[in-house]
C-alpha cells in the first residue's frame, strides 16, 4: 500500500472508530464507504453494509439502496414503496483488496457469489450479514411490478491498492463477469468497476470537500443588490453544461446535492411525464425554457471572472425533478435545450430557509419534508455542539452537511431518520414502530416529534445512547445479533435508567429527566454495565428469537418494559 493510500486509511479508521480493527478489515470499509457512499444522499454506518469474514461468499460489502436510500432492513422496502408509490433499486456489491494488482480468478471468485447470491438455492454458505443483506434483496425483486423505471442496477466494485492497466486478461474477466449477471435476467444495467489507489483517492477526497465546479454562463442577468446576498444571477444555461453541476464523473447523480428532505424524486408522474415528453419530441424540445420553472441553486461560494462561473458547496433547492429528468433523457438534450437557471450565493440560513419554502409551495410538498429548515431543527444542530468534544454530537439537518469540515468523527454525526427513531424508542416507548410503521412516525414531525416548544434535553440524550450503542457494535461488546433490537435496546436502557414515565416534552421536568440519563451516559463504565443489562432482559424477553416478526410489534414491547421495570 502507498504511502498515500496508507495515510487516508488511517484517518478514515480514526474518523470511523474503526482503528481498533486489523488493517484489512478497516480496508474494508473504508472500500465500502467510498463506493456505496458515491450513491447514498446522507451518512451513513459501513457496519451496515461489511459482510465481515467467514460465510461473506466472497464479498466483503453489499449495500440495497432504494428510492436513494440506504437500506438494512427488509421492512422498509414496503415503507418506502407506500411512501414514493414505485420502487427505484440499485444493488452494490464491494470487493476490497489491500494487494497491489488485480488477480482474474479473486474477480472470477467475486462474480460467483454475486451470482449466487441472487439464487433461489445458493450454493455458498452464508454467515449473518449475507443472509439479512438477501432478506432485503427477496422484499426488493418480490415486488416488481412497483419497478417503474426498470428492474433494478447491479454494480460490483473490486477495489484494490495497484494500478488497473486494462490488462487484456483483467477486462476479458471483468466483461465475462457482467455477462454472467446479465443472464440473470434481473437487472436494467451492470456494471464492474476496478478502483486502484488512483481512483480510491480521488473518491476520498471528492467524499472530504465541498462539490465545486467551474462552468460557462454566458446568458445571464446580475440579480439586482439584495442584503444578506453575496451575487446572484437569473439566466438560461445549455442543458448538457447544467448536467455537469449535478452529475459527477462518471455520469452519476450526486444525490447529495438536492436538499434533504424536499430532494426526493417523485418518478414519471403527469408533470414528470411532461418534462420528458417535452425533451423527447424534437417539435417541441427547443421550447424547454419556455415551458419549464426552472432549476434554483444555492452556493455557499462564488466567484465569477467574465463568463466563467466559479461554485463551492452548493445545493439544488428548487428543480429536483427536473434535474431527474434531465438527467434521464440526457441522450435527447442537444444544442437547442436551455434550461432557466437560478444562481444565488449566500450563507445566511434565514435567506436559504426563505428561498426553499418559497419555491417549493409551487409543487405540493409536505410540511415534514420542509424538516431541515424549522427553527427547532437549527437549535438542535446548535445545542448539540456545545458540549466538550468527548460528549459533542453533530446533528446533520441537511445531507453530508459535516462531510467538508475537519476534525469531525463520523460515528458523532447523527442524522435526522435516526434522532426520529431513537426519540421514538426511548421517549414515546414506540421501538416496534421504527421501521414497520415508520411512515406513522413521520406523521407526528412537528408535534409529537420535533415539537417547536420541545426541550432539547431529550433528543440529544436519545442521539447520544445510540452513539454509545453503536460503539459496542463496533467495539464488538454488544453481540451483533442485538442488531435487529437496536431501538428496543434504547427503550430498555432508558427504563433501567429511570423507571418514571417520560415528563411532557416541553417541560422542565422533561429537561432534569433527561440530564439525568445524560450524566450516567457519559460515563462509560456505567454505560457498558446498563447496556448489558438491556441486553440481558432484552435476550429473555425474546427467548432466542430475535426476528423481525416476533420482536417489532407492540406486545414485544410491551414485554420488554415490563422485565426492565421489574429489573430497574
Amino acid at each position: 500500500m502507498d504511502r498515500i493510500t496508507k495515510s487516508l486509511l488511517e484517518e478514515f479508521s480514526r474518523e470511523s472508530g474503526l482503528s481498533h480493527l486489523p488493517d484489512e478489515d478497516q480496508f474494508e470499509h473504508l472500500a465500502a464507504y467510498l463506493t456505496a457512499g458515491r450513491h447514498v444522499g446522507e451518512s451513513f454506518d459501513t457496519g451496515d453494509i461489511v459482510t465481515g469474514s467467514g460465510g461473506d461468499t466472497g464479498i466483503d460489502a453489499i449495500a440495497t439502496i432504494v428510492n436513494g436510500a440506504l437500506v438494512s432492513d427488509p421492512e422498509l422496502v414496503e415503507e418506502l414503496s407506500g411512501a414514493n408509490g414505485y420502487l427505484d433499486a440499485s444493488f452494490i456489491f464491494v470487493q476490497a483488496e489491500r494487494s497491489s494488482g488485480f488477480d482474474a480468478a479473486k474477480i472470477g471468485t467475486f462474480t460467483f457469489g454475486v451470482v449466487d447470491f441472487f439464487a433461489d438455492s445458493p450454493k455458498l454458505p452464508r454467515n449473518s450479514a449475507v443472509k439479512a443483506a438477501a432478506e432485503v434483496m427477496s422484499a426488493v425483486l418480490s415486488r416488481a411490478s412497483r419497478f417503474k423505471r426498470g428492474n433494478p442496477t447491479c454494480r460490483l466494485y473490486y477495489v484494490t491498492t495497484g494500478t488497473w492497466t486494462n490488462d487484456p486478461t483483467l477486462e476479458a474477466r471483468r466483461k465475462a463477469s457482467i455477462e454472467d449477471l446479465e443472464r440473470l435476467r434481473l437487472f436494467r444495467e451492470v456494471e464492474f468497476i476496478p478502483i486502484d489507489a488512483n481512483a480510491l483517492q480521488k473518491l476520498y477526497q471528492q467524499a472530504k470537500n465541498a462539490i465545486s465546479r467551474d462552468f460557462i454562463f454566458a446568458e445571464r442577468t446580475v440579480i439586482p443588490e439584495i442584503k444578506g446576498v453575496n451575487e446572484a444571477y437569473l439566466g438560461l444555461l445549455p442543458a448538457k453544461d447544467f448536467l455537469h453541476l449535478i452529475e459527477d464523473e462518471d455520469g452519476e447523480l450526486i444525490k447529495s446535492i438536492f436538499y434533504d428532505n424536499v430532494r426526493d424524486w417523485q418518478d414519471y408522474n403527469t408533470v414528470n411525464a411532461e418534462i420528458r415528453d417535452t425533451l423527447t419530441t424534437s417539435d417541441i424540445r427547443s421550447r424547454f425554457a419556455l415551458m419549464n420553472n426552472g432549476i434554483t441553486l444555492i452556493a455557499k461560494t462564488l466567484r465569477s471572472t467574465g463568463n466563467k462561473i466559479h461554485l463551492e458547496d452548493y445545493q439544488v433547492v428548487n428543480g429536483c425533478q427536473t434535474s431527474h429528468v434531465l438527467h434521464d433523457q440526457r441522450e435527447h438534450l442537444d444544442s437547442s435545450v436551455f434550461v432557466p437557471l437560478r444562481i444565488i450565493s449566500t450563507r445566511d440560513e434565514s435567506i436559504i430557509g426563505s428561498i426553499i419554502k418559497a419555491t417549493n409551495r409551487q409543487t405540493e410538498v409536505k410540511e415534514e419534508q420542509l424538516l431541515a429548515l424549522s427553527d427547532f431543527q437549527k437549535k438542535l444542530e446548535q445545542y448539540f455542539q456545545t458540549f466538550p468534544d468527548n460528549r459533542k454530537l453533530f446533528y446533520e439537518r441537511r445531507s453530508r452537511q459535516f462531510n467538508s469540515v475537519q476534525g469531525v468523527e463520523k460515528t458523532r454525526i447523527v442524522t435526522p431518520g435516526n434522532l426520529i427513531r431513537a426519540y421514538a424508542s426511548m421517549f414515546r416507548d414506540e421501538p416496534h414502530r421504527t421501521t414497520r410503521t415508520y411512515r406513522a412516525l413521520l406523521a407526528n414531525v412537528g408535534t409529537d416529534i420535533f415539537g417547536a416548544n420541545h426541550r432539547l434535553e431529550p433528543y440529544y440524550a436519545a442521539a447520544y445512547a445510540l452513539y454509545c450503542l453503536e460503539y459496542l457494535f463496533r467495539s464488538q461488546a454488544l453481540d451483533a445479533r442485538y442488531k435487529p433490537a437496536r431501538w428496543h435496546l434504547l427503550l430498555a436502557v432508558r427504563i433501567l435508567l429511570n423507571r418514571n414515565e417520560p415528563p411532557r416534552p416541553n417541560s422542565h421536568d422533561m429537561q432534569r429527566y433527561a440530564e439525568g440519563l445524560m450524566e450516567t451516559l457519559w460515563e462509560t463504565d456505567k454505560t457498558n454495565t446498563v447496556f448489558q443489562r438491556a441486553a440481558v432482559a432484552l435476550a429473555e424477553t425474546a427467548q432466542g428469537n430475535f426476528h423481525r416478526d416476533h420482536i417489532r410489534t407492540e406486545p414485544f414491547t410491551n414485554s420488554l418494559k415490563k422485565a426492565c421495570d421489574a429489573a430497574a
